[in-house]
């Protein structure tokens, strides 16, 4: 990628992503061994992505109406400070459950907010034509990030503490603070800042639903992330009920999805680039739903890092063929608030989906819940249609 701005903000969203997930690893095995309670390490899973679901499109509302550089450096301060005071807070033998979900909970409105401006940020850092590979490499950052930081999270966690963890975490924050302030790119808003944050949602939703297409990429993302990426979240059941693994056998798994994420991911910015993004999508979902169904009743061992690993390939090939559809359609003006119900549907409605599979698992068993999702991944290859009406012009 020619652009130094994007190479810039790369860096820094990748190290700070890194040390996101650090965080990540280290908050849910301090949520367990402080109460033993798998309750109330859902609890502090739902505290950090939660607020994805909620407020999102208020996140993107923000990025259609402030300066951009502003949005993002002062949601970074936020979460580093917060980060800094879940690290005096996890000192304690006996930290306030409360007070943690709230430091947690803070944080992740932050990054809710923070989100939609990162990502609208994109189709200024490079050309047009750029834009495909350039989501390519942000999602196979994302993915490489999900592997290296539990790796060092848990490292730092065995050596320093939980502690450690959080202020290396605090401390990544300013690589992105340093990349935004380093580029010379146009931060202002697009948006129309004479209407109030609520007429501006609603100026969003307007916008969706008059672009058949920006409608039925998000309408799908929400469909596959609510009925079909369970699986994400139940993946520790699956390793235990399934292949008997545990422990960093476990790890080995989860680390052989976020490779073929990885990987599928860096397909669609390499040699899939030059394919219709549309068929790629429907092929994907095909692979993806028949994955997702050996996934769902294997006990094979072998074939469960070959399903989990199609999983990861698949679904990040989907994604990224949805996002860039997504970018290339919006506009500039309404881009923000777009991009929010993207992150909405894309992470806000994950962690939701799990809570309400949850009791039906406990009644039904998972394969019954992963078979489910594998029957709706393949209802939206037959039905997702992201082919053009023939009074618009873009190349989809």
């Amino acid at each position: 990628m020619q652009s130094k701005a994007f190479r810039r903000i790369f860096a820094g969203t990748f190290s700070s992503n890194i040390g996101t997930w650090m965080q990540n690893i280290t908050l849910i095995a301090l949520a367990y061994r402080l109460t033993g309670s798998a309750w109330f390490t859902g609890v502090i899973t739902f505290a950090q992505l939660g607020p994805m679901l909620f407020l999102s499109p208020f996140g993107g509302a923000i990025a259609d109406r402030f300066n951009r550089r502003s949005v993002i450096i002062s949601m970074s301060v936020v979460q580093l400070v917060m980060s800094m005071v879940l690290a005096v807070v996890a000192l304690s033998d006996t930290p306030s459950q409360f007070i943690l979900v709230a430091v947690v909970a803070s944080i992740g409105c932050a990054n809710a907010i923070a989100g939609p401006t990162m990502i609208s940020l994109l189709p200024s850092l490079v050309p047009r034509e750029d834009l495909q590979p350039a989501i390519a490499i942000n999602s196979v950052s994302m993915n490489a990030s999900r592997v290296i930081g539990p790796l060092l999270g848990g490292i730092l966690g065995s050596l320093a503490g939980a502690s450690a963890v959080f202020v290396v975490n605090g401390l990544t924050y300013l690589f992105v603070v340093i990349a935004v302030l380093s580029v010379d790119i146009d931060f202002s808003p697009k948006g129309n800042k004479g209407d109030g944050p609520i007429e501006q949602m609603r100026q969003g939703l307007r916008a969706v639903r008059a672009d058949r297409v920006i409608t039925r990429v998000i309408v799908s993302m929400a469909v596959l992330s609510m009925c079909s990426l369970i699986f994400i979240y139940q993946m520790p059941l699956v390793a235990q009920e399934h292949f008997e693994l545990t422990g960093w056998k476990f790890n080995l798994l989860f680390a052989t999805f976020a490779l073929g994420a990885a990987l599928g991911a860096l397909s669609m910015g390499s040699f899939l680039s030059g394919h219709n993004r549309a068929k790629v999508a429907r092929v994907a979902l095909v692979v993806f739903a028949g994955a997702l169904a050996v996934f769902g009743i294997d006990t094979i061992l072998p074939l469960g890092f070959v399903a989990a690993f199609t999983l990861g390939a698949s679904y990040f090939v989907i994604v990224t063929a949805l996002s860039t559809t997504l970018q290339m359609r919006a506009p500039d003006e309404v881009r923000g608030r777009i991009m929010g119900l993207w992150m909405m549907a894309w992470a806000g409605l994950v962690p939701l989906g799990a809570l309400v599979a949850g009791p039906i698992i406990d009644a039904v068993g998972i394969a019954a819940v992963l078979l489910f999702g594998a029957v709706v991944a393949a209802g939206l290859a037959v039905l997702i249609n992201l082919s053009e009406p023939e009074s618009e012009t873009q190349t989809v």
